[in-house]
Formats: structure tokens, C-alpha cells, sequence
């Protein structure tokens, strides 16, 4: 085919040349746009099933192995730092990934991705959850209960393996859930969970070798954000001025982002660990019924993405909310103020980190607030996820058998959410 009349070889060449270069150019700029940040971190909320560590699988797959976002020494950084730091891991890995993408824009779109899905879908079920023909009564959501036996039951047993690996460990997860469960009778839960948790911290630092702890990746992140300052100060300031606003107010919606915010504050070890953590700013205080915060817990296994979205059905089935407007509002600031304290923290901890992670006694710390997680967990499992959902053999055969499909068949725990409910149904 020849060229168009008028044009010459070396002009055809030449706009052939810019063309090409402006296609490239076009598909860097569309490989590094917020918007395709957005659709990839909804895609994963939309499909993530199975709890943190699975979706720290899917996001090494798709940030290291597919889109070549981060190398496997980077991405290890950020897991660290994420466990290191209290807060939801994998959401937390996603906004740092987010942070290193596009800067501040690029973090809030892919927290609010990836969290989206889900905290609709508990909302709605918080909204409907009165409206459902006798669903006090229900014998599905029976199943739900019991579904969240077996699925803290699982949690409990990774993380005994993974973060109580020694004799000392164990003792110490031991010593906090006769704590905890001693708590009410001696001092307020919440109070009783930071003192756990901090004498977790001061006796891993103490006791715990340090020559014995694996050492951090070896791959520095970047540093020098003038954001970073400004959020550990907001962390800081809204922990510290929260519970003086709740306490000088009777605003519903104050006591309502204080308890979330102090929640999210303080939950080390996963998502998993958030659940003693709600209980006991919402089930004592009348937010929420125990049956309906053990019903909506369960709910919460049957969606992918962060299990901290559990805060939205709470959020939207308390007390304090009157309307379905304002419960949307509530759930929407419950959301907002859990995952606030991690996001707050990954800004403005993620350019210093690759100085902070060298400190042994630090390390040894974090060792010593694990075990004590998996107190706090336990604690919660024996009270009170079990009373809440176990009142007869019948119960507690079902408990099991969805433990053995979680971990010996590894069955996905929405799938184990839909037998435990339909067998509910049909036999109870």
C-alpha cells in the first residue's frame, strides 16, 4: 500500500515514531492511574474470601507476580510492618501499597475498595435484620452462631502455632484469658485488654531472646513524606481526645466513633482478634444484643474483604441509631473510625520504618503482645462466642464438623457459613 498523496517517506517514518511513543506514554500513564488502583483493590474486594492471610496471598499475586508493583523484598517490608503495627494487616498492606502508588489519594482509594463490598453488605444485613419474619427465632441464624465457633476455633489454632510457638508464649496467652475472663469482676474490659496488652509488651521485652526472633526483610522503603508527622500527631491527639469528648458529652455519635476508634487502636494479631475487642464496647453498654453481635460476627465470614467491616452491621444495628438514615450514618462512622487509628499509622510509620524494624527490643516486644492475643482470643471464644451459639450436643456436633471442613478439608469459610445455616434450617 502506498503512502498518502502529499506524504513523504521520512514524515510517514517520523509520525509513525511520535505516535507509538505517545501510545506508550498513554499506557504508562494508564498502568499508574488512581482509577486503575481503584478497579484492581474493588476487584479484590469483591473476591477476597478467606480471612488475612489468604488475602495477603491474592495481593502478592497480584502486586508482585501479575503487576510487578513491588518486588518480594519490598512487599515482605510491608507485611512486617503491617503485623507489627495494631490494626487490620491485610487492609493496612493495601493502603501502603496504595501510599507507594499515588501518595495519599492513592491510599484512601484503595482502603475504600477494598472495604466497600463488604461494609455494604453487612450494613444491609444489620438494616434488614429486624425485618426478617422471625428472625429472633430464625433457626439459620442459629447457624451463624455456630459457624462462629468453629471459625475463632480456627483462628485460635493458626495463631496458637504461629505466635505461641514456645512454652513462656503460651503461659503468657493463658495468663491473659484467666485475666480477661476474670476481668468484669475486677476492672472495666477495655481497661483490662490495654493492661494485657501492655504487660504482654514489657515482659516479651524482658524475658523473651531476642537472638531468637527472625530478623526483618532486608529491602528499605521510601522515607522522607511530610505527611508522616502529621498523622502519628492525629493518631495521637484523637486517642487521647475522644474518650475526654465521650465523657464530657451526651452525643451518641461521639461514644460511638470513641468505642471504634479505641477498638481499632488496640487489635493486635488480625482481624480476628477484633472480636473481644467490639464486645466489649458494644454487648455491655446495650449498642447491641449478644445474640445479634454473635449473629452479625457470623454474618461477617460469609463476605470477602477485611473482617474489620464487621464494624459497619454494628455501627447500623445499634441502639443508638433511630431511622435507617441515620443507621447508615452510624455504620459508616464506625467503619471510618476502626480503620482510622492502622491508616493513620501505616502514613505516617511506613517512611521510617526501615530504621525502626533493626531494633531488637522492639521485636521482642511485638513477640510478647502476639501471645497475649491469642489470650484475648481465646477469651472471647469461651465467652462470648460459645455461650452465645452452643446450647445442645446437636449444636456442638455441628461446631465440630464445620472446624474439620475449615481446617482438615480447608473448605472456604463462606461456603461452611451457607452449610451451617441450611442445615439449621432443614433440622433444627
Amino acid at each position: 500500500m502506498g503512502l498518502p498523496q502529499g506524504v513523504t517517506a521520512k514524515s510517514y517514518r517520523k509520525e509513525s515514531i511520535k505516535g507509538r511513543e505517545m501510545h506508550e506514554e498513554t499506557t504508562a500513564r494508564n498502568r499508574r492511574s488512581p482509577w486503575l488502583l481503584f478497579l484492581v483493590f474493588l476487584r479484590l474486594g469483591l473476591t477476597s474470601f478467606g480471612g488475612p492471610i489468604a488475602h495477603l496471598g491474592y495481593f502478592r499475586e497480584e502486586f508482585v507476580s501479575r503487576r510487578k508493583w513491588l518486588d518480594d523484598a519490598a512487599y515482605a517490608d510491608l507485611v512486617a510492618l503491617c503485623q507489627f503495627l495494631p490494626g487490620p494487616t491485610s487492609s493496612q498492606v493495601g493502603i501502603a501499597v496504595g501510599y507507594l502508588r499515588h501518595g495519599i489519594l492513592g491510599s484512601c482509594l484503595s482502603w475504600f475498595a477494598f472495604t466497600l463490598p463488604s461494609a455494604v453488605v453487612l450494613t444491609v444485613f444489620a438494616l434488614i435484620y429486624d425485618d426478617i419474619p422471625g428472625i429472633n427465632n430464625a433457626t439459620w441464624l442459629h447457624g451463624l452462631k455456630v459457624v462462629a465457633v468453629a471459625v475463632v476455633a480456627q483462628a485460635l489454632v493458626g495463631m496458637q502455632k504461629q505466635l505461641c510457638p514456645d512454652l513462656f508464649r503460651r503461659f503468657l496467652a493463658l495468663t491473659a484469658a484467666v485475666l480477661l475472663l476474670l476481668g468484669p469482676a475486677l476492672v472495666p474490659g477495655v481497661v483490662m485488654q490495654l493492661g494485657v496488652i501492655l504487660a504482654g509488651a514489657l515482659a516479651g521485652f524482658i524475658l523473651i531472646d531476642h537472638s531468637k526472633i527472625p530478623g526483618p526483610g532486608s529491602s528499605p522503603l521510601p522515607s522522607g513524606q511530610s505527611v508522616a508527622p502529621i498523622a502519628l500527631a492525629l493518631f495521637v491527639m484523637l486517642l487521647i481526645m475522644l474518650p475526654v469528648a465521650a465523657a464530657g458529652t451526651t452525643l451518641d455519635w461521639v461514644h460511638l466513633a470513641d468505642g471504634f476508634y479505641r477498638a481499632g487502636s488496640l487489635v493486635f494479631g488480625g482481624g480476628h482478634v477484633v472480636l473481644p475487642m467490639l464486645q466489649s464496647e458494644v454487648v455491655p453498654t446495650g449498642w447491641v444484643e449478644q445474640g445479634e453481635f454473635v449473629a452479625g460476627y457470623g454474618a461477617a465470614q460469609a463476605v470477602p474483604g477485611p473482617l474489620f467491616t464487621f464494624a459497619a452491621y454494628l455501627g447500623a444495628a445499634s441502639t443508638l441509631a433511630s431511622g435507617d438514615i441515620q443507621s447508615i450514618l452510624f455504620a459508616l462512622l464506625a467503619v471510618v473510625a476502626i480503620f482510622l487509628p492502622g491508616y493513620l499509622l501505616v502514613i505516617g510509620l511506613l517512611p521510617v520504618w526501615h530504621r525502626f524494624r533493626d531494633v531488637e527490643g522492639v521485636r521482642s516486644a511485638l513477640e510478647g503482645v502476639n501471645a497475649v492475643v491469642v489470650g484475648l482470643l481465646l477469651a472471647a471464644f469461651l465467652d462470648p462466642v460459645i455461650p452465645a451459639a452452643i446450647f445442645s450436643l446437636a449444636d456442638a456436633g455441628l461446631a465440630l464438623a464445620a472446624f474439620v471442613l475449615l481446617v482438615h478439608f480447608r473448605v472456604p469459610a463462606w461456603a461452611v457459613v451457607i452449610v451451617c445455616a441450611v442445615t439449621t434450617a432443614l433440622l433444627w
